[in-house]
């Protein structure tokens, strides 16, 4: 290429010749492929499960939030799936959207990027750019994305740091996925771009700004790292002091979420953050500690983040203990007694099970010895995954009146709260869903 690559790479995504090929077909990189496909992008969609692959090109969708009319909208604007990643080398853009969870020690499981980089490496061609989504801790793209491109492709290819050496660009940006929010359009969502060199991260600008309203470029990579990294640190410690709060509350005989309504009235120095029975889905309860394992690398202890995870990672079992002091003021003891759980879902309205404490919470009633059994609309079905076995079938909701307790831990707004709560025996709710239901059978915490 001239040297003026950049410049010409960036004219072909401004033409919408750039071909795009997004990794990782899931919660993710599916809304983001659709998005680059209705403006106009061909765009390309890998995945490891041949299960996903195929319904996408069936014009199916594995979703909840995403209708079967947009991917087959999708599909007749060129787009297609497939499990064959050598199809990378005819792609200009690759974006990485996989999982970053945590393994059973709480530290990085990185596995799922490492495994696409080292798989995508040998595809990789000059001028082609790199961008990795996935959450992760800073550093990541620096010192394990770069090194294994640098390595594994064919060509001897390095990172272009610069507009007129040859290479491969590479850029981090985060995603800002927030599943069941219908208020915020994803083109309203900025983009956050660091970049490994200036020409990196304009190309990678300009790859977003032709879906998003606005980019923000960063300085490097690992600024764009941390800035996802304290998004969702400054909400886990925020919701562990109100669930700190609530156990107080109770304590006390005060209503927290009065309380909150009434602080948040203050127009400034003030932002509502609710309790509940835990945290779920795949950022809050993982990104603290993928930045507590990093920053033991420079001997330093987050205290501060660490305890704010411990709060809220005992939300489940603060739950159980008021779902057993529930039976007992009934005359009811845990072993034995039929529980139902109202929703596994993470949060209302959504297909995600990602690291909801709905599983948590049923794993401890069912080891206390109580009958569980689950409603969800959103899962007919629940087996076995990555942290749960669950092997269950969604309960008819006609059932409640042959349970001793109903705990709603997930407030879908499909379930009616009155016809619940007269329905059931005793009710705990977790998530403030029958506020302004005066019922005797009600134990809120």
């Amino acid at each position: 290429m001239s040297q003026n690559r950049t410049a010409e790479i960036a004219r072909k995504i401004e033409d919408r010749q750039a071909r795009i090929g997004i990794v990782g077909m899931g919660y993710v990189g599916l809304p983001l492929a659709l998005l680059f496909s209705h403006a106009r992008f061909r765009v390309t969609g890998f995945d490891i499960d041949p299960r996903k692959v195929e319904a996408l090109n069936r014009g199916d969708s594995y979703i909840a939030r995403i209708p079967a009319n947009g991917i087959q909208l999708a599909l007749a604007n060129g787009f297609n799936a497939t499990t064959d990643y050598s199809e990378i080398a005819a792609i200009d853009v690759v974006i990485i959207c996989v999982p970053t969870p945590l393994n059973e020690h709480h530290e990085p499981d990185l596995s799922f990027v490492t495994g696409t980089v080292a798989t995508i490496a040998p595809q990789v061609h000059d001028g082609q750019l790199i961008i990795l989504e996935s959450t992760t801790y800073p550093g990541t793209t620096e010192e394990i994305v770069v090194p294994l491109l640098e390595n594994g492709n064919r060509g001897g290819l390095r990172v272009a740091r610069d507009s007129s050496s040859p290479g491969i660009y590479v850029a981090f940006s985060p995603e800002r996925e927030d599943p069941g929010n219908e208020t915020i359009d994803r083109r309203e969502i900025p983009k956050v771009v660091g970049g490994c060199g200036a020409a990196a991260c304009d190309l990678a600008c300009a790859v977003y700004g032709a879906i998003f309203n606005r980019t923000v470029p960063v300085s490097s990579p690992a600024v764009a790292e941390m800035t996802k990294l304290l998004e969702n640190i400054y909400r886990c410690v925020n919701i562990a002091l109100v669930n700190e709060l609530k156990q107080l509350c109770m304590r006390m005989g005060i209503d927290l979420i009065e309380v909150i309504e009434a602080a948040k009235t203050k127009p400034f120095g003030f932002q509502a953050f609710y309790p509940g029975p835990g945290l779920g889905g795949h950022c809050i309860p993982i990104d603290p500690f993928y930045l507590s394992w990093k920053a033991k690398e420079f001997d330093f202890h987050t205290r501060f983040i660490e305890l704010a995870g411990q709060i809220n990672n005992d939300m489940p079992y603060f739950v159980v203990e008021n779902v057993s002091e529930a039976l007992n003021k009934e005359g009811k003891a845990m072993l034995g007694a039929r529980v139902l759980v109202l929703g596994l879902a993470y949060k209302r309205d959504i297909d995600d099970l990602r690291e909801s404490p709905s599983l948590t919470i049923i794993e401890i009633l069912q080891r206390r010895g109580a009958d569980v059994a689950y409603n969800d609309p959103f899962f007919p079905k629940v087996g076995r995954g990555r942290k749960y076995a669950l092997n269950m079938t969604s309960t008819s909701l006609e059932q409640i009146p042959d349970f001793d307790c109903v705990v709603i831990v997930t407030d879908h707004s499909q379930y009616d709260y009155r016809s619940i709560v007269s329905k059931a025996k005793l009710v705990v709710d977790t998530r403030n869903a029958t506020h302004g239901i005066n019922a005797d059978n009600i134990v809120r915490c």
